[in-house]
């Protein structure tokens, strides 16, 4: 008989057109039948809490004394919690980010019982080619999910398995139907057959054993009370099936039996037959661009600082920055950094973002101040302090502030060497604003904020100290006005229009027209990009931008604006009139001796439902794009074949290749190549007759949660048609990305090192004797310079580092970017006791060989290493 495992669950988005507080009222109210049904009947054996921890949090942020009772029932293996905190997004969201999301799903499921070991993903909008090996850095080795897959992929059936280029790989158990067909299961036996006569069929075909499943829940759905009653009614309708309540797990048991089942390899993005909403990527553009700028100074800066400070001897604040990645994995969830949310919901995103950068910023501010507070200097003179977080030593440009009651004042090393630096602007500031105890006393002698930049060398995963020191003389500022940019690397010019045009000296390529603006209309909604049919698209190519060039010794200024004229609506742009406007503002820093142009675009958009992307034109003609993903890269076709017959084969959506990146995406040749680094948007397109143009899109307009019948996207709406006016986009919206050519392809480049630098700037710390906030001596002294490791390799990426969350040892991430395995090389500075590795939840692994201090990590493409390093 064929085996059909109803398993009782509810799928519960803590927020989506309705918010977390209105959903957290039914889920108190859920939570309360749930537990009463399994505490009371001895026969009712399993419930799935959703494969998310997140809902017990905000569950006992109500009821905390309900913590026995749901221990209690996780220990009897009854009410099944875990593995995630919340259900992640794998598309715009970063590997830290989805590995600390399973690490504290898993630290709070083990407070109860034994978590979910299956990596339960049942609404992503699409599966990374990654989820493999971060599943097996858990030692999971079982997922299920339901968006992305077709037969184009290599196989029919809904189990199978799936590796990742490392050799990573997991059982998947598909829902071809979805994680609700069991909702609701009516006791009418008419309606019953009529549901489940459009289902087993669907179920039985891609089944490779007798044994299928029938998820009995829906979003936000309460317990089903009847259901012995429903299944002895599917077992009338169907005596060669039996229907008994069942886990997931028993499901998996029986496929790991199967022999022969397809291996699967890559990622999944095919609307056939689910949509994955390619350009979703972009809505709520302001939104995408803080979770990018907060997971990068997280990673970036807050965790590798943090970890110094342990290592100087300082306490590593996990309570703290545990609280900061909860507050942003609670927008992971897919509709929450999908932006497919109502209004109210996304106010709700954009202030977990607020706090969690707020939390971020204010903590590294202490960090820096604890460990420059604690210098061992000789004299009290004021101190500026430079912080490297990369593993190598690097040279930089740092532009920052000293705050000084000097008119004139020296930078000198710790050696007494004095160090050239540049005034950009000087202005004076309250004493208030320093420290207000300096005014209580009636002195309202003003302090001056200079703006400086220097040139300097620092060393890896460490700092250098400079004395602020009062002369007589001011410094020289070597800036000057200029009509061309000449830096070692670039020639660059603006044209009228306000595009780049650049010379590479290097590659001796010329790149022209470079951020030249298109604009369309968008006739879509939060979930996907429409456009008008038979438009005429809006370019940038007739603005005349007001531009200002400027350089110094140490590096170039451009300022560029104008105004792009644009239909006020979707009415407007199907007439042709012109009633509104974009105001533009490109601000570019070119450093004298890196290839790399930083741009920060201000965007005023006056206009609505329209999508704007600028384009960066590489001439290269290619056949795909390389980009990365979590913990390594990806290659993508710059056009999809499926293009060529979705309609024909009734796809759910139209696959444009519209696709996602983390930190980078680049076009190259084995000669040369040009990427786009970004600390914002996270989302591009290949386009041109040749497919040699870059387009990345800087926001989408749109004013509906969901609408219906769209151009490429056919059929009902997606999610409800909700008016979300603030989706519109009106008002100013800032994105920091970069550009920078190269000689060979974008791997050999390792053009993913470059976009780690480009996302870890230098930080400075300005010591001065005042703080409105006091602190007592440490009682640690620390030096005036500091080195904490040093990476011997050059290929391998610093993925983040942190202290273990297990022990008193600090932990290093790093992966490979390339499509070879090599060998990385790191040294520890002091004396190492041990070292191992670990998987990702950092649990210890194979112990490894420390030759004084010396540590080899090998690693296959795109893997990851988790070493663990006692000090």
């Amino acid at each position: 008989m064929k085996q059909v495992h109803i398993v009782p669950h509810m799928h519960w988005d803590r927020e989506w057109y309705f918010t977390t507080e209105e959903s957290r009222i039914l889920l108190v109210n859920n939570m309360e039948e749930i537990m009463d049904r399994l505490e009371n009947d001895p026969d009712y054996p399993y419930y799935v809490l959703d494969g998310q921890t997140s809902i017990l949090e905000d569950y006992f942020a109500v009821k905390p004394e309900a913590k026995g009772r749901v221990k209690k029932l996780v220990q009897a293996g009854k009410l099944i919690i875990g593995p995630w905190y919340t259900q992640t997004d794998e598309m715009v969201v970063g590997g830290e980010s989805i590995v600390r999301n399973l690490l504290y799903g898993i630290k709070d499921s083990k407070e109860f019982g034994s978590p979910m070991m299956i990596g339960y993903l049942p609404d992503s909008f699409g599966q990374s080619a990654q989820m493999p090996h971060i599943l097996n850095g858990f030692d999971i080795k079982y997922t299920i999910f339901w968006r992305g897959t077709s037969e184009r992929h290599g196989t029919d059936k809904t189990e199978f398995y799936w590796e990742s280029n490392d050799g990573s790989r997991v059982l998947v158990q598909l829902l071809p139907l979805g994680y609700a067909i069991g909702k609701y299961l009516p006791q009418d036996e008419s309606a019953l057959k009529q549901r489940m006569e459009k289902y087993f069929p669907v179920l039985d075909r891609g089944a490779t054993t007798d044994h299928t499943i029938l998820p009995n829940g829906h979003d936000q759905m309460p317990i089903q009370k009847d259901i012995y009653e429903v299944i002895e009614k599917l077992g009338q309708l169907y005596p060669d099936r039996e229907f008994f309540l069942s886990k997931f797990e028993n499901v998996f048991a029986k496929i790991e039996q199967q022999e022969n089942l397809a291996t699967l390899n890559g990622e999944f993005l095919d609307g056939k037959y689910m949509r994955v909403h390619r350009s979703i990527y972009s809505t709520r553009m302001d939104i995408k661009a803080a979770n990018a700028r907060v997971e990068n100074k997280i990673t970036n800066i807050l965790e590798p600082l943090a970890s110094m400070a342990y290592d100087l001897g300082f306490e590593y604040h996990h309570g703290l920055i545990e609280l900061i990645w909860k507050e942003i994995i609670k927008n992971h969830a897919h509709d929450s950094i999908g932006c497919c949310c109502s209004d109210k919901v996304h106010r709700e995103i954009a202030n977990r973002l607020f706090l969690a950068e707020e939390k971020t910023d204010q903590l590294i501010e202490f960090y820096k101040r604890q460990i420059v507070d604690s210098m061992e200097a000789t004299n009290d003179m004021d101190r500026l302090t430079l912080f490297n977080f990369l593993p190598y030593n690097r040279e930089e440009v740092v532009t920052t502030e000293i705050i000084s009651k000097y008119n004139a004042f020296s930078l000198e090393n710790e050696g007494g060497e004095s160090i050239n630096f540049e005034i950009l602007k000087a202005e004076e500031i309250d004493p208030g604003l320093i420290d207000r105890q300096i005014v209580h006393y009636g002195n309202y002698e003003p302090f001056i904020k200079y703006k400086i930049q220097l040139k300097e060398a620092l060393p890896s995963m460490g700092y250098r100290t400079y004395f602020v020191k009062e002369v007589q003389d001011a410094v020289g500022n070597s800036c000057h006005a200029k009509q061309t940019i000449e830096t070692d690397y670039y020639t660059v010019s603006v044209n009228e229009n306000g595009t780049l045009k650049i010379w590479d000296k290097q590659i001796k390529k010329s790149f022209d027209q470079v951020l030249l603006l298109e604009n369309g209309g968008d006739d879509g909604d939060e979930y996907d990009y429409s456009p008008v049919e038979n438009e005429d698209l809006i370019f940038s190519n007739d603005v005349v931008a007001n531009v200002s060039l400027e350089q110094n010794d140490y590096a170039a200024n451009i300022d560029i604006r104008y105004t792009l004229s644009v239909p006020g609506n979707i009415e407007e742009r199907k007439s042709g009139e012109k009633t509104s406007h974009v105001d533009v503002r490109f601000s570019l820093f070119i450093p004298n001796h890196k290839p790399i142009i930083d741009v920060s675009c201000e965007l005023n958009n006056f206009a609505k439902d329209h999508r704007l992307r600028a384009y960066i034109p590489t001439g290269l003609s290619s056949s795909f794009s390389v980009a990365d993903n979590q913990f390594g890269h990806i290659k993508r076709n710059v056009y999809d074949s499926a293009m060529d017959v979705w309609e024909r084969d009734n796809w759910n959506e139209r696959p444009d290749a519209i696709y996602p990146m983390l930190n980078y995406v680049g076009l190259s040749s084995k000669e040369y190549g040009l990427s786009v680094l970004t600390n914002s948007t996270r989302e591009y397109e290949i386009v041109g007759e040749q497919y040699d143009t870059i387009a990345l899109t800087l926001f989408r307009s749109i004013g509906h949660l969901g609408k219906g019948d769209m151009l490429r996207r056919p059929g009902r709406p997606s999610g409800i048609k909700l008016p979300t006016p603030d989706s519109q986009m009106i008002g100013k919206l800032n994105l920091d990305f970069a550009l920078v050519s190269h000689e060979g392809s974008t791997l050999d480049a390792n053009v993913a090192k470059t976009a780690k630098e480009y996302l870890t700037p230098v930080h400075a710390y300005n010591k001065i004797p005042y703080n409105a906030m006091k602190l007592n001596a440490s009682g640690i002294e620390t030096p005036l310079s500091y080195q904490l490791l040093k990476e011997e390799s050059s290929v391998a990426v610093l993925s983040t580092l942190k202290k273990s969350e297990q022990e008193n040892a600090l932990v290093l991430r790093v992966f490979n970017p390339s499509d070879k395995a090599f060998e990385a090389t790191y040294h520890i500075e002091g004396d190492v006791k041990e070292a191992y590795q670990t998987n990702l939840n950092e649990d210890q692994q194979e112990k490894l060989a420390h030759d004084q201090g010396t540590i080899h990590v090998p690693l296959k493409v795109n893997q990851s290493q988790t070493i663990s390093i006692k000090k």
